[in-house]
């Protein structure tokens, strides 16, 4: 719709009547995602008021998430974000490198253990926590935070992040968040409004000096990955996690949010990075990576008060999590098989990780060794967005390290390799490959 269009629908005499107007527009179609709304001055001028009221209103438009402003460009009609995601489309004839999976042979076989379950169908009132779960979570757990906490379960550990989030914080609020950092997180800062402010990650996880520039500029939150981080699988070590503590001592009300996905079968020490002065804080523990993706369940750590916020979003009755999802993830947690199943995993992630890099190396192309989890992060000096295309033109699928940027001013040359279910002679060819085109 032309502006002169909508500006003509646009009704109002204060901030709030103007601000209500044109999300009436919106809703009824007349103002579409993407589309502009009137220069302030052409809107003032129009309705006889002041440009301070307008401008006022596109506040009021922007804290709601209804629009954006884009600088000089003027103010727009927010879009919904367009968000990636873990996991590809398979392509005839092309290795999949990309999707950042766990290796299915790898997997406990949920069906079998559905049968063997303890599971007896819960009725409405019921605990939203299934006792048997928070036990082991709480026995697990307890040494490692040394305070009081509360449990919550959550669908997953995006979930809990999320829930934390909107818990505590408002639209616009800052978040720290670790760059280069996991795409689910950029997508939820984006979907809720939240404004990222990157904290750069290095071999020992995120850096105390960007860390303390972050806090000192207002963020209400960071999240952290204390080891596997994905996209670089590096890990937090004990002296950078005692001196990120003492950072965030100074800034007690911070939500301090530990997102430790690859707990129960990570080959590095988990180290704590809440001190003792964080009074908001959480541990999240997602199940995904080691028993499975379609096991939607996270146990989520936290102060008390965090997690009866949480609880009153999870509360039963209501919208808890299934009863037959945690019993059969604490079933699965307790049995001796699947442990040595998951020690298996690990050892073999590790080997296929090194398997990898060994590889490349022996090309010529030199990556970290300090990593962990089910990928492999190999840095380029050069645009890697080309080199992707290049690779996927020869049968190769890997991620852009331009998608795991906090911010799009600071993309990542990089790739994101997955080699959860690498083989010798695939790592050999892909390396192979990879070398060549980047001495083309």
């Amino acid at each position: 719709m032309a502006i002169d269009q909508v500006t003509s629908g646009i009704e109002g005499g204060t901030a709030g009547e103007i601000s209500e107007s044109i999300r009436n527009l919106v809703g009824a179609g007349m103002l579409c995602p993407g589309d502009s709304v009137p220069p302030i001055r052409e809107l003032a001028s129009e309705l006889g008021v002041h440009r301070n009221t307008v401008a006022a209103a596109y506040r009021l438009l922007v804290a709601a998430g209804v629009a954006e402003t884009r600088g000089r460009r003027g103010t727009f009609v927010r879009a919904i974000p367009s968000l990636e995601g873990e996991g590809s489309i398979a392509l005839a004839g092309h290795v999949d490198l990309s999707s950042g999976n766990p290796d299915p042979e790898l997997l406990p076989d949920l069906g079998a253990a559905l049968g063997r379950t303890s599971y007896s169908a819960p009725l409405y009132g019921t605990a939203a926590t299934d006792p048997q779960l928070e036990q082991w979570a709480r026995a697990s757990i307890e040494p490692e935070v040394r305070r009081p906490f509360a449990i919550t379960i959550t669908n997953g550990a995006v979930d809990a992040v999320e829930r934390l989030l909107t818990a505590h914080l408002t639209r616009g609020d800052a978040v720290a968040i670790e760059d280069p950092c996991f795409l689910a997180s950029v997508g939820t800062l984006r979907v809720n409004g939240f404004r990222a402010v990157p904290v750069r990650v290095d071999a020992e996880g995120i850096t105390p000096d960007d860390l303390h520039r972050a806090l000192s500029s207002g963020v209400r939150a960071v999240v952290c990955t204390p080891r596997a981080h994905n996209p670089t699988g590096n890990s937090l070590t004990a002296e950078r996690a005692e001196a990120l503590g003492a950072v965030l001592a100074d800034f007690p009300h911070v939500l301090v949010i530990e997102d430790d996905h690859f707990s129960a079968i990570s080959s590095k020490p988990y180290h704590r990075l809440a001190p003792a002065s964080t009074t908001r804080w959480a541990l999240v523990r997602s199940v995904s990576k080691f028993l499975g993706p379609d096991l939607r369940v996270a146990i989520v750590a936290s102060d008390v008060d965090t997690g009866a916020r949480l609880s009153t979003r999870l509360r039963a009755g209501a919208n808890w999590v299934s009863h037959l999802q945690q019993r059969l993830t604490s079933d699965l947690l307790g049995d001796p098989d699947v442990i040595d199943q998951l020690a298996e995993a690990r050892r073999t992630y590790g080997h296929r990780r090194t398997t990898l890099t060994g590889a490349l190396s022996a090309r010529n192309i030199h990556v970290p060794d300090s990593m962990d989890g089910l990928n492999v992060w190999v840095p380029l000096e050069r645009d890697s967005t080309p080199v992707v295309d290049r690779l996927a033109s020869q049968g190769w699928l890997v991620r852009d390290g331009a998608q795991f940027a906090a911010t799009p001013d600071r993309p990542h040359n990089a790739l994101r390799v997955t080699a959860s279910t690498i083989t010798t002679d695939r790592a050999r060819r892909f390396s192979a490959a990879l070398a060549k085109i980047l001495a083309g």
